[in-house]
């Protein structure tokens, strides 16, 4: 884990001096092992580093080629080190050392804007190259690793964290009110922008070559939608999970220092613990050890899951870190939207600090987490269209059996018609069912009806350019649900915070459960491999009989992480109905708002009302971190008291 910062100006003129090093020195928390710069003429790349690999020790950043023509600034990983440097020896190419960054360099120099075929694992990465004075620039398939820049028709700026763009003088701080729309209406459109006008986040599985003609962004990878596992029985897609299971737990565990494991005592996060464990024994887990850590909540919430965890740590002979969580107040999520110029976070999120400071103080440097799980893991009741579009009888009879004995047979036929009957009719005749049925409203507010006109105009714009989106064509009617996973606006920021949040504590986050192979895994295989009756991720589970201990592996219930929104929400009700609207009107209306909330106290299973209270709450605590820091004239009072 690293940080990178540059500056290449395409006019010719040189960098302004210590402009890099201010970039890097914002983002100072990544760079525990030294901070390297490499400035020549127009170009300026800086590289925060954190050891994270045994490789890593041997790494030296920013990483020139023998007479300087190409130039690598990485924060990343390669986790198929095994591979790339058999292939790249069998190419005859040097190698300097045995470092990724070296890898990735040698690919470049091998392939050319193409060897991001040959490489896999987590990355974001510049390369200048002087020949072509051009900058390579590439972001990982997943998005794990963030990557932000601005153009300004002159001038290519590029880092792991925004505010570090923002301090560039030239940068014009101008508010993105699109993305603040998008935050109050909890409904998340756009993947590259952010809430500063003009400073952009590449998006994942994209690379990005800049020369004077500015950005020319492109995608580089895809899950392959018709890519059919030549298998027959549901145990060979269960052997061959395991394998992609075990294959990714293994090498994204490899570390010179003990690796940290999050078990919240949940199916995700407690397999990968087990499987690490299991391979560590077995002597297959390139680290010298690893460690379990868990939030201990209170008796009787509902996001208690230390029963669970323990069971998990029973079972191995492996006693777990139990750490209170985190419980932030207002005046933290204002210090932190003013540090980092952004979106201060969710208390889900934030709930986990206290164990990410004692991991950090422990000595380990990775964090694996079972980030990914629900979505990939999962499958849906889009089985029954599926089989019965293939006319497997047979499975299809088996997919209604097993949700008529789990759910009983009504609910299995309502289902049978949603899935095989509704999703089938057009988007205007779902429409009119809906209307019919009389769910076509938010059950009793008006959608957006607490947002300012101002704000509601906008999201109504993000909306219809949504809408107007291509739509590729799918192999299966289970991936129409995958493509909108990796499409997932709000889950890639809400990844990014968190690997904002490790990266300040001096940690690595790791998620194999976001990777190539799962992904491809889940676009290939059928729905009812998946999920099954009342039993979801059934593939994973079967997987790991033996290895997870059946008491988790049988679960059907997982903790419920609303109630630590809940309570903060609650603890500021007055400030997000009565304050907040208050001081800004060009935001928010204050009795669309108190809707909102009476909305949020009386339907407790709704989660929209949740998310959107607290895009209320956290853009409020952005704006007055903006207005304090901004220059004169620029992001001020746009949406305080008077405006419009």
């Amino acid at each position: 884990m690293s940080g990178i910062a540059g500056i290449i100006r395409f006019d010719g003129a040189p960098v302004e001096p210590g402009s890099v090093e201010e970039m890097t020195s914002a983002m100072s928390h990544r760079g525990s092992d030294g901070i390297h710069h490499w400035v020549k003429g127009s170009v300026a790349l800086g590289q925060c580093m954190l050891c994270t690999t045994p490789e890593s020790l041997e790494e030296k950043q920013p990483l020139t080629n023998e007479d300087e023509t190409l130039v690598l600034v990485m924060d990343g990983r390669v986790d198929n080190w095994e591979e790339l440097r058999k292939e790249l020896l069998g190419r005859g190419t040097r190698l300097r050392d045995r470092s990724d960054a070296e890898l990735v360099l040698r690919s470049y120099g091998t392939w050319g804007r193409d060897c991001l075929a040959h490489i896999d694992g987590d990355f974001a990465l510049v390369i200048w190259d002087a020949r072509s004075r051009t900058a390579f620039c590439a972001r990982d398939r997943m998005g794990n690793k963030p990557f932000n820049y601005h153009w300004d028709g002159t001038a290519l700026a590029f880092s792991s964290e925004l505010h570090a763009i923002l301090r560039l003088p030239w940068v014009k701080q101008e508010l993105n009110e699109g993305m603040l729309a998008e935050f109050l209406a909890a409904e998340w459109h756009s993947r590259d922008e952010t809430f500063w006008s003009g400073v952009l986040r590449l998006v994942a599985a994209h690379r990005m070559e800049v020369g004077e003609q500015g950005p020319r962004p492109e995608q580089y990878w895809e899950p392959d939608l018709f890519a059919e596992l030549p298998f027959t029985k549901d145990e060979e897609y269960i052997d061959c999970y395991r394998d992609i299971f075990r294959d990714a737990v293994r090498r994204m565990s490899r570390s010179h220092r003990t690796v940290a494991f999050e078990v919240s005592g949940g199916l995700d996060s407690s397999a990968l613990f087990c499987m690490a464990e299991h391979l560590r024994r077995s002597g297959e887990l390139p680290v010298p050890g690893i460690d379990g850590y868990t939030l201990a909540f209170q008796d009787g919430s509902a996001a208690d899951d230390l029963v669970h965890a323990r069971k998990v740590g029973s079972h191995l002979g492996v006693p777990l870190h139990e750490v209170q969580p985190a419980s932030m107040d207002g005046s933290w999520y204002a210090s932190e939207a003013r540090s980092k110029r952004g979106f201060p976070g969710y208390p889900n999120g934030v709930m986990s600090h206290t164990l990410y400071r004692m991991a950090a103080r422990a000595e380990s440097r990775v964090l694996m987490n079972g980030g990914g799980g629900d979505e990939w893991l999962s499958g849906s009741r889009a089985y029954y269209r599926e089989e019965l579009s293939l006319r497997n009888w047979g499975a299809l009879a088996e997919c209604l059996r097993n949700d008529g004995r789990a759910y009983g047979v009504r609910q299995t036929a309502v289902w049978f018609c949603r899935h095989v009957v509704f999703d089938s009719l057009a988007p205007v005749a779902q429409n009119g069912v809906r209307h019919l049925l009389g769910r076509g409203g938010n059950a009793g507010a008006r959608p957006e009806s607490w947002l300012s006109i101002r704000m509601r105009n906008a999201i109504s714009s993000r909306r219809t350019i949504s809408r107007a989106a291509d739509r590729r064509p799918l192999a299966r009617a289970g991936q129409h649900a995958l493509v909108n996973l990796l499409e997932d606006a709000h889950g890639q920021l809400a990844a990014e915070l968190t690997e904002c949040d490790c990266a300040e504590k001096g940690l690595e986050l790791r998620r194999p459960l976001r990777t190539q192979g799962i992904v491809q895994f889940a676009f290939s295989t059928p729905e009812r491999i998946r999920s099954r009756g009342d039993l979801n991720k059934h593939a994973h589970r079967m997987a790991l009989h033996g290895i997870v201990p059946q008491a988790v592996l049988d679960r059907r219930s997982k903790a419920d992480f609303s109630v630590i929104f809940r309570a903060h929400l609650d603890r500021e009700a007055e400030t997000i109905v009565d304050t907040i609207p208050r001081k800004r009107p060009g935001l928010v209306d204050g009795v669309g708002v108190t809707r909102l909330f009476g909305t949020y106290r009386r339907h407790s299973q709704l989660g929209w009302p949740m998310w959107a209270l607290w895009g209320i709450y956290g853009c409020d605590k952005f704006l007055d971190g903006t207005v304090e820091n901004s220059p004169p004239g620029e992001a001020q009072g746009q949406w305080t008291s008077g405006s419009s």
